[in-house]
């Protein structure tokens, strides 16, 4: 990168509301969230020199396209200031970052509001698994499948177990993991669930199957959310701290950064990744090395933790060897050793990630950033993991499609 972008903070919803049940819509969510993010940053609207949303499907959703038109309405201070609306299915957050940093950088604007958003819960559970399916090849993928993104990563999963191996038990240690550290978040969808013995278990009633290696508990949450960010540059973010007594230092930054696109098509993937040997998602690996390499650490031994894309439990499975914290096919032993628990070494999702803390699709790669701001200035309260200075982040669209990772610390 060539110059810091800062983080000055930013806001999220309450994971676990039903908008449509509180007879509320897209756009109360979006101004309900970037209103506490303004009043987190102590800034007003007009203050902010332009938006970008990250949003995967309203329309589908909600038959509503042209989210940035809603700022305006959100504020008067938004009227006249440049929107741009960006896709990547699950990734769509990240994308917004991404272009937001490049504003930035290019001298366009000094301070940028990033807003993730996304309404799932308002349609029945079968129409929102078709509508994320068109994250996938249409026509091509699945076909059979009556949960298309279960049936996907099923695939994966049944990749690692031809390459290497693989024991169920591990997958459902990370998904414990996961709804552990949601009871210590107060916006996670799930921080009041419980669970009995079976929850966790190959126990087709307390846990039953949703796709092939897939059963309940491995899945992230269809879930309504919102998440908002403000990006300064260092000009804008040096004129805050003085405004507000604040030390530069302390104002966490975006370090490093890596995207990388894959094709499509999950098969043509895992055949490419066949061939070559090694990592079982080469560009997902890419997109993370390329974050290290351009914040200066040389791996995961310089990350005090990590918020990853656990979509399902495979999906950060294969994340913890693509991070470095093992080689490929050995994601098992830092699952076995404590190393991803929150007390561990290298704490995964204290958040809660998707499947503790829930996954509003376009939010995702936002909620991300801001809970790895929030751990390095110290602001993460019950989920504050001790000494933490630099956080990596990793946020995937489709079948490891899109991939984003951050590095983002003080």
């Amino acid at each position: 990168m060539s110059g810091p972008v800062f983080i000055l903070g930013g806001a999220q919803s309450d994971f676990a509301a039903n908008w449509t049940r509180q007879e509320k819509s897209l756009f109360d969510m979006i101004a309900e969230t970037t209103r506490a993010a303004l009043d987190d940053v102590r800034m007003d609207a007009a203050e902010i020199d332009a938006v970008h949303i990250g949003n995967f499907a309203g329309e589908l959703f909600c038959g509503q396209g042209l989210l940035g038109g809603f700022m305006g309405h959100v504020d008067p201070g938004f009227e006249g200031k440049p929107t741009s609306r960006h896709e990547a299915a699950c990734a769509s957050g990240s994308m917004a970052i991404l272009a937001a940093m490049s504003d930035i950088l290019a001298g366009h604007y000094e301070t940028i509001a990033v807003v993730g958003v996304e309404m799932m819960r308002n349609v029945p559970g079968e129409t929102a698994a078709q509508h994320l399916g068109s994250a996938a090849w249409a026509g091509r993928e699945a076909l059979g499948a009556r949960y298309l993104w279960p049936a996907m990563f099923s695939d994966l999963a049944e990749e690692y177990d031809r390459r290497y191996g693989l024991k169920y038990e591990h997958l459902a240690a990370i998904s414990k993991i996961n709804f552990d550290n949601a009871k210590r978040n107060p916006h996670a969808q799930t921080r009041s669930w419980q669970f009995g013995e079976g929850s966790f278990a190959r126990d087709d009633d307390a846990n039953p199957v949703i796709e092939g290696w897939m059963r309940r508990s491995d899945c992230g949450q269809v879930t309504d959310g919102s998440a908002v960010i403000v990006l300064a540059s260092e000009k804008a973010a040096r004129a805050y701290a003085a405004r507000r007594g604040l030390d530069l230092a302390a104002i966490p930054r975006l370090k490093g950064w890596g995207h990388t696109t894959a094709p499509l098509m999950m098969d043509a993937k895992l055949e490419k990744s066949r061939k070559e040997g090694g990592y079982a998602l080469p560009w997902t690996r890419k997109a993370i090395t390329d974050a290290y390499a351009r914040a200066n650490i040389a791996g995961p031994d310089q990350v005090d933790g990590i918020e990853t894309h656990d979509c399902f439990s495979v999906t950060e499975y294969m994340a913890i060897e693509h991070f470095g914290l093992t080689a490929p096919g050995e994601g098992w032993k830092a699952v076995e050793d404590g190393t991803i628990a929150f007390g561990g070494k290298l704490p995964v999702n204290p958040s809660g990630g998707l499947i503790g803390l829930g996954h509003p699709v376009g939010a995702t790669g936002v909620r991300m950033a801001l809970d790895a701001a929030r751990q390095t200035s110290g602001r993460a309260g019950d989920m504050q993991v001790d000494g933490a200075r630099t956080f990596a982040t990793f946020n995937v669209g489709g079948s490891g499609t899109a991939n984003v990772s951050f590095v983002i610390g003080v």
